[in-house]
């Protein structure tokens, strides 16, 4: 049985080969890919042998190893050195960094269930670096905020927010969890945000609090929001599990 399934894969590469001009390594990411969708491969599940699936796809190993190089590079597969190449976690949310969702919301547009456990919530005084993060030399008190954000119970973000106190004078909090919502209430609505992105690998406190595996990577996103009237009204620093999360965006060309 394992021959014949062996057997007929390997006739679908060749056939594949034949009838298709692109170049070979991406027929293969796409036959790979094809494979993960169809369930021939789980997610966890180490693939076979370099030479062994260069066999199956009948194509050379140089170009298998082009294959799950770029594979790597889209988070479809993860290689570890003297192991073996395995199929990564699929991202449970996706979101065009061009759109400006709460954590919340996009937690529950991963029709999943957000939930907060909160961390820690005091008032402080506005450093000089914070007062011109803001735009605000009159700036005195600051708000921080520190959560983890679950989706069906699960740590997937923790997130640090910064905001001017007068904003949110009694952050009682626990119930709600979206701070966009609590600023609206308050009449403040969030316009827009300038946000940078960062990568990371393992971090020590924060891994530990999301329950990260030592290889699961981290993606910070470091946001200042501004409402409608250009006012600097939030800085957020959200650590989001790569595993969980995948952010795209939609570029344009200009002529």
């Amino acid at each position: 049985m394992y021959v014949n399934r062996q057997e007929s894969i390997h006739q679908e590469g060749n056939a594949l080969i034949k009838t298709d001009s692109r170049p070979l390594y991406l027929q293969v990411i796409d036959k790979i890919k094809e494979d993960i969708e169809q369930g021939v491969y789980e997610t966890g599940e180490r693939l076979p042998s370099e030479f062994q699936l260069s066999k199956q796809l009948g194509v050379s190993r140089a170009t298998l190893r082009e294959a799950l190089r770029m594979l790597e590079d889209e988070n479809v597969v993860i290689r570890r050195h003297g192991v073996g190449t395995f199929i990564n976690t699929k991202p449970l949310f996706s979101s065009g960094i061009e759109e400006l969702f709460s954590v919340t919301d996009m937690i529950r547009r991963g029709k999943k269930v957000p939930g907060t456990n909160f961390l820690s919530s005091t008032v402080e005084k506005a450093e000089d670096s914070i007062r011109h993060r803001f735009h605000d030399e009159t700036l005195e008190d600051v708000l921080t905020i520190e959560r983890v954000r679950t989706a069906d119970g699960e740590p997937v973000v923790y997130c640090r927010d910064v905001l001017p106190s007068t904003l949110l004078r009694e952050y009682v909090s626990h119930s709600q969890q979206s701070i966009f919502d609590q600023l609206e209430q308050q009449g403040v609505s969030i316009s827009y945000a300038v946000t940078q992105i960062e990568p990371i690998g393992y971090h020590e406190e924060v891994s530990e609090i999301l329950e990260c595996d030592p290889e699961t990577s981290l993606l910070v996103l470091k946001q200042m929001h501004y409402d409608d009237q250009e006012r600097a009204v939030l800085y957020s620093i959200n650590y989001f599990r790569a595993d969980k999360f995948k952010f795209h965006v939609l570029r344009k060309r200009v002529f």
